[in-house]
């Protein structure tokens, strides 16, 4: 968590850890484990730091977030009403949720007609480039650290002094003429 960021409640960080999980899912972190449903082997979001990154006071969602979680609990006691489901009160509902429930619930509250659209997408970018960027860390020290979507998506490891050099890369040959209005410089005329 971010230095300015107060501290979250716990139902709060499950709650945002479920939906993070929806949205790149991973191996649940302990048996007992209620926000990671365990849907997909691997490390996902949440091990990615989809928390981390959506607190940081600079993504400019921290100050919705307890309104965004109360939201979306809201939506998913809609949701177990409409199909009947019970849900464990041990966990805040969206957590309780399954994960098939969870991913039904996040893709009605994504589509385009969705009055709230916009906020739940938001929140799912926060999901993605947690894992695809580690956008809340530098790019060396998250590398350093293991981070698993930056090595999932097989982002290149610095050289030994700290620097990224890459070898011209090439196909070896020709691709194709270039247009005969083509610039020395390599523009259209």
């Amino acid at each position: 968590m971010h230095p300015d960021t107060p501290e979250p409640d716990a139902d709060r960080t499950l709650v945002l850890e479920a939906f993070a999980d929806t949205i790149i899912p991973g191996e649940k972190r302990t048996p007992d484990d209620r926000a990671v449903a365990g849907a997909s082997p691997g490390p996902g979001a949440v091990a990615a730091g989809a928390v981390e990154l959506v607190e940081h006071p600079a993504g400019g969602l921290a100050p919705a977030l307890d309104a965004m979680v109360l939201a979306l609990n809201e939506h998913a006691l809609d949701f177990a009403a409409e199909r009947r489901l019970s849900l464990d009160d041990d966990v805040p509902p969206f957590v309780a949720l399954s994960f098939d429930h969870r991913t039904a619930l996040v893709d009605r509250l994504t589509r385009p007609d969705h009055p709230e659209k916009q906020m739940w997408v938001g929140l799912a970018l926060f999901s993605n480039m947690a894992f695809d960027s580690a956008a809340h860390r530098s790019t060396p020290e998250a590398l350093a650290a293991g981070h698993p979507g930056l090595l999932t998506i097989g982002y290149a490891l610095p050289n030994g002094d700290g620097l990224w050099r890459f070898a011209p890369y090439s196909y070896g040959r020709r691709l194709a003429d270039p247009h005969p209005d083509t610039t020395a410089t390599g523009s259209p005329a």
